[in-house]
């Protein structure tokens, strides 16, 4: 958390105003970081393949949505208030006395709606209730036919959202990982009723698997089947990848086996026909939807987590972030090696070389020791430093972050070089 403040990853939202809890800035750092994150998900889930597209839904939606998916009636916590200093409290994750006070003395647990509520337009009555979805999901089941219409896919495929939620959370907590805005990286994907299950499996390998590819060492790592007790009202089977977080093991994702219950609702309430009809058997039915949901937000935690290591190079204490390049902030930094100007035009040079193609920073304070420290502790992998004999051989030094090994390129074969390096060559 220091280091995310220090760096600029992650400020408190208003914290000139004492902060507002529970909400968080990005920094430079940060956005591009979380920026990276989304990416990475969206490459993977839609651009690599042919079977899944994109959507980008509503925020508000009103309240015959929420009513139809279960929300309104389902979307609870238990919360309890601690009647010795009046502190409230999700009942399930109250293992003890009270955080704040240490009194045992409790009301009895009532069911608290996670939903935001407010009104759309200039009358606040019932007639303009609205709310801030708790999640993407539901902008892709009203979508259903629209999406099936325009893109004429059959089953099995997928819509993919990214995009921000809000969940009135009782008790926010663990820096990013719990707060009431948040950003999701949902998919549903769409199966034939007796492929499911198959479909579940294959979601829950593949989710896995992006996590690993990335960098996150698998002994942090884990998928939890839900026990009955934990699934929720539209789940028939749920599992999630957890990560092993400082507090301990905690969700990055879930991929539930929402059976037809979205749609059949959807379809209840509105009175839409939303089904598929195969014309090749004549076959007409409601999809069974295999859903991966990810946090963003918590997932770049985990990521920077994951990442973080101490070591020591040249007998000297060194922060690192060994984050895999596609996430890394900045991939390559251009470093003058002095601030005389008659390194400057070709300093620039490389940067605009290389900047149609990596995010770059350009820095020329400080040594060029401390500046390798500095873009370790904030993950780049790449540092290009142009020096007084690159006046006259047209070469750079290009440095690693992990290994810190160090060798001359000219800049004629630079972007061929870290394009190789980035293996996008």
């Amino acid at each position: 958390m220091s280091l995310c403040k220090r760096r600029g990853f992650i400020f408190q939202s208003a914290e000139i105003y004492g902060g507002f809890r529970s909400t968080y800035d990005y920094g430079p750092l940060g956005v591009n970081m979380l920026r990276n994150v989304k990416d990475a998900w969206w490459r993977s889930t839609v651009q690599l393949r042919d079977d899944v597209v994109g959507l980008d839904a509503a925020i508000l939606s009103p309240p015959a949505v929420w009513e139809a998916s279960g929300h309104l009636a389902n979307f609870t916590d238990p919360l309890v208030d601690c009647r010795s200093c009046h502190s409230r409290w999700r009942a399930d994750k109250l293992t003890g006395p009270c955080p704040t006070c240490g009194s045992t003395d409790f009301t009895e647990a009532r069911e608290f709606n996670l939903m935001f509520k407010t009104h759309a337009g200039p009358v606040e009555d019932e007639g303009a209730v609205a709310y801030l979805r708790p999640e993407t999901a539901q902008g892709m089941f009203i979508n259903f036919a629209n999406v099936l219409q325009t893109t004429r896919k059959r089953p099995p495929f997928g819509i993919a959202q990214v995009g921000k939620s809000f969940r009135n959370e009782i008790t926010p907590q663990n820096f990013v990982f719990r707060t009431r805005e948040f950003e999701q990286m949902e998919m549903e994907f769409f199966v034939p009723p007796g492929e499911s299950s198959t479909w579940h499996e294959y979601w829950i390998g593949e989710r896995y698997r992006w996590y690993v590819e990335l960098g996150m060492p698998e002994d942090r790592l884990r998928v939890r089947p839900h026990g009955p007790e934990e699934l929720s009202h539209y789940s028939s089977a749920t599992s999630d990848v957890e990560f092993l977080f400082p507090w301990g093991w905690d969700e990055l994702e879930g991929i539930a086996n929402r059976t037809d219950y979205d749609l059949r609702q959807h379809a209840a309430a509105s009175g839409a026909r939303l089904e598929y009809f195969d014309q090749g058997t004549g076959e007409r039915y409601v999809p069974h939807v295999i859903e991966p949901a990810a946090g963003a937000t918590r997932t770049m935690m985990a990521f920077l987590l994951a990442a973080y290591d101490e070591d020591e190079v040249g007998g000297e204490a060194r922060t690192v972030l060994r984050l895999h390049h596609r996430l890394a902030p900045y991939q390559v930094a251009v470093l003058p090696l002095s601030k005389k100007e008659t390194l400057e035009p070709m300093a620039r040079e490389v940067l605009g070389l290389l900047q149609p193609h990596f995010m770059c920073d350009y820095d020329t304070t400080q040594s060029i020791g401390r500046r390798y420290r500095r873009f370790d502790e904030i993950g780049t992998p790449w540092c290009v430093t142009v020096d007084f004999q690159s006046l006259e051989d047209r070469a750079v030094t290009v440095r690693d972050r992990d290994s810190t090994e160090q060798v001359r390129v000219p800049v004629d074969g630079l972007l061929a070089e870290l394009r190789s390096r980035a293996g996008t060559a």
